[in-house]
This record gives C-alpha cells, sequence and structure tokens, in this order.
C-alpha cells in the first residue's frame, strides 16, 4: 500500500487513544470517537465551540488547578510551538452535556502543535488519558485499612504530580528570564540603530522567533575621517547570556584593533589571537570591511562569515567572497589573514548581515544568496531605512527564524 493510498482521516477516527485537534485560540475542530467517548459528548457537541465552553471550571472545587494547567499548557503550546507533556491533572467535569454536577476525574496530557509548512502553529493536537481508575481503584470507605492506602497513594501521586508541574514552571520562568537577560545585554552592547553618519546608512537586528533563542550576533561601525568607515558584522557559536557575553568581548576587542590597524586582515589577526584566549569564542564568524571614498576603494576580510553584498548600480551583485579565512581559532594554530579589495561607484549600496538573513535549515546556503541579491536588485534605489525594512520583509519569513539577524546598509 502506498501512502496516497492510506485514509489518514480514517486513521485518526479509529485511533484508540482520546485525540482532539484545536485551533490555537482553543476552539475545537475535529475529535476522534475515542475522545468524544471519554468527554461523554457528542462529536457536534464539541466542533466549533472552544475547551473552555465545554469544560468550565468546577466552581466547588476549591483551587481547580486541573482545568488552569490545561489551558495554559494548550495556550503555551499555540505561542510557542513546543510539545508539552503534563504531569497528571485533577480534571473534574459534567458527566454529560447539560447535567448537574461535576464528576471528579483524573488525566494524563500531551498537547503538542501540529505546524504548516512555514513552520507556524497551525493547529494543537489534545491527546488525553484518563487514569481515574488508576488513581481511585483502592479506595474503600473511610477508616478501613484500604481506604487509608487508597487515600495515602492518591495524595501521594497527585502531590508529586503538583511538585512536577511546579518544577517545569519555575523552569520555564528560569529560562524565560535568562532569555530576556541575554537579550538585554546584549542590546545594549551594540551600537544604536540611529548610526548618524556622514552617509545614507542603516542597522537592524532581529532576535530568534517565538522560542528567543538569543544568540550572539553583533554588527559595529566606526566612521575613523570624513572619507573613511569600518564596519564589521559577527555570530558567536552557541546562545544565551554565554553567546552574549562572549560577543561583547570580541566586539570591543575588534572595535579597538579596527581603529589602530587600518587593515581588515591585521585585524582578523589579532582578533583571532585573542579569541583563542576567550572561551567560548571558537569558531566565531565575522567580516571585516574598510571603506574609503577617497581612493573609492571597499578592502574586506572574512573569517568563515556569510560574503557581504554589493549591490552596484547597473544592477548587478557581487558577493564579496575572495578573502576567506577560517572561523576564529578554529584551527590548531593561528595564521595569517588574507585580504582584498574591489572598486565601487557612487550609489553602490553594500549589505552585510548575519546568517539568520540566507540560511535555512531545508535548503541550500546558494538558494538564501539568490533571493538576497534578486532582492537588492529590487530595492537598491531606495534609501537606506527603506531598503533594510524592504529586505527584512522579502527575506525572512512571518513566523520568524531559529536564528538571530543582524544586518548592516551603507549606500557608497
Amino acid at each position: 500500500m502506498t501512502e496516497s493510498e492510506v485514509d489518514y482521516a480514517a486513521v485518526y477516527r479509529a485511533y484508540p487513544a482520546p485525540v482532539a485537534l484545536l485551533r490555537p485560540d482553543l476552539t475545537y475542530v475535529e475529535v476522534n470517537d475515542a475522545y468524544a467517548r471519554t468527554a461523554g459528548r457528542s462529536r457536534e457537541q464539541l466542533l466549533g465551540r472552544t475547551f473552555d465552553e465545554v469544560f468550565p471550571d468546577n466552581p466547588e472545587e476549591g483551587d481547580p488547578s486541573g482545568t488552569r494547567n490545561l489551558r495554559l499548557s494548550l495556550e503555551r503550546v499555540a505561542a510557542t510551538g513546543q510539545t508539552d507533556p503534563m504531569a497528571i491533572q485533577r480534571f473534574d467535569v459534567r458527566p454529560e452535556e447539560g447535567a448537574e454536577g461535576f464528576a471528579e476525574r483524573y488525566w494524563s496530557v500531551v498537547n503538542a502543535p501540529v505546524l504548516d509548512e512555514h513552520g507556524k502553529v497551525r493547529l494543537l493536537l489534545h491527546r488525553v488519558e484518563e487514569v481515574t481508575d488508576l488513581i481511585t481503584s483502592e479506595r474503600a470507605p473511610r477508616g478501613t485499612a484500604a481506604g487509608e492506602r487508597g487515600r495515602r497513594m492518591e495524595s501521594d501521586v497527585l502531590s508529586r504530580a503538583g511538585e512536577l508541574q511546579a518544577s517545569n514552571e519555575r523552569l520555564r520562568a528560569a529560562h524565560a528570564q535568562e532569555q530576556e537577560v541575554a537579550l538585554s545585554l546584549q542590546r545594549s552592547m551594540l551600537p544604536p540603530t540611529d548610526l548618524r553618519l556622514s552617509h545614507d546608512s542603516a542597522v537592524r537586528y532581529r532576535p530568534a522567533s517565538a522560542v528567543m533563542n538569543v544568540c550572539g550576533d553583533w554588527y559595529d561601525i566606526i566612521e575613523l575621517s570624513e572619507e573613511q568607515i569600518t564596519l564589521a558584522v559577527g555570530d558567536v557559536v552557541g546562545h544565551g547570556l554565554e553567546a552574549a557575553g562572549v560577543m561583547g568581548q570580541l566586539r570591543s576587542a575588534l572595535s579597538a584593533v579596527a581603529r589602530a590597524s587600518g587593515s581588515p586582515s591585521r585585524s582578523l589577526d589579532v582578533l583571532d589571537l585573542y579569541a583563542r584566549s576567550v572561551p567560548g569564542a571558537q569558531s566565531t564568524t565575522v567580516v571585516k570591511l574598510f571603506v574609503d571614498w577617497g581612493s573609492h576603494t571597499l578592502t574586506y576580510a572574512s573569517a568563515g562569515h556569510p560574503p557581504a553584498a554589493l549591490a552596484r548600480t547597473d544592477g548587478r551583485v557581487d558577493f564579496l567572497d575572495q578573502a576567506v579565512n577560517p572561523p576564529l581559532a578554529a584551527l590548531p594554530t593561528h595564521g595569517d589573514a588574507v585580504e582584498a579589495s574591489t572598486s565601487f561607484r557612487a550609489g553602490d549600496v553594500l549589505v552585510t548581515y548575519t546568517d539568520g538573513l540566507v540560511e535555512r535549515r531545508d535548503e541550500d546556503i546558494d538558494r538564501g544568496l539568490q533571493r538576497l541579491a534578486d532582492a537588492l536588485r529590487r530595492h537598491r534605489h531606495e534609501d537606506a531605512e527603506s531598503l533594510a525594512d524592504a529586505l527584512l520583509a522579502d527575506m525572512l519569513p512571518p513566523e520568524g527564524t531559529e536564528d538571530d539577524t543582524a544586518l548592516v546598509i551603507l549606500r557608497l
């Protein structure tokens, strides 16, 4: 039997575990037969209604945490696109639609995202397994030994489930706080986006998408004189606070070296030596460029970084890939960096960036570079600020990317 011959709708309906599909707003769009039986509702009573409408809180339960936890889990999956297996929850339900009172029920739940072709959460897969019988199987009349054993077991299971739930919440909060600190640190160490240069320029920084996977991307622009500017874009391997800290050290070191070296290759030579003494700096990529309007020459050197793009006034787009060196501290011993130069004309546009702009997990890097070249041809006549916005709109998917994106544009 081929894949095209499989009736996946029939497989879903026949699946023995209770499974439902909800929209990100928690509206039911499909349930299988097992879910309807377990919920004590017909398919028609579920579809088109929200989770809260079908399963309201039990007002007689002093702390309806099970209901709240289920709702929070579904909302978290919708926001992050990450699967969320839950600890055992007490979640009371009405025995049937319109009935009075609530039945005490216990559940093991896994909520997972269903993604579209762009990686955006399209649906929520809500799989439940009722464990009420397991929790209450040893119950006996109060005061008997069996009854006390059952109640102790129930109390222990729920206590441990609650502890696990609380621990998960603390871990999520700690992770979110770390990512926020890393992002704040990263932004504080980058130059302001309002560059106030004498030439038309723009910078953009976009952090990674919903997971807030803060990385070590950075940029720097220094106006050395009326006729000279040096700029750099780099990317530290890793994520979070450590990557942000390493980024700050490397950016500061390169900024100081560039003011004295006057050469991109010499700047990278010194930075490579420095990176060997900084834990976490190994395999960092960076491109360093010097622009001289007096000679209309652009000199550059790259340490394993995606090539800068030079959009010519005649519509050509050249990628500056003639001076490629290994990433910082990637080789066992230090070697002298090479550099290259190219001429430019007034009106040409220089674009430097990090790999978040052009790299996608499911495609070759050359396709990303081709998209960038095409976008530059379409928008090259716009001012730097408008061009930056246009490139981000054309290059980045609406749901964001898994990597940060730094972008620097300079009209020559």
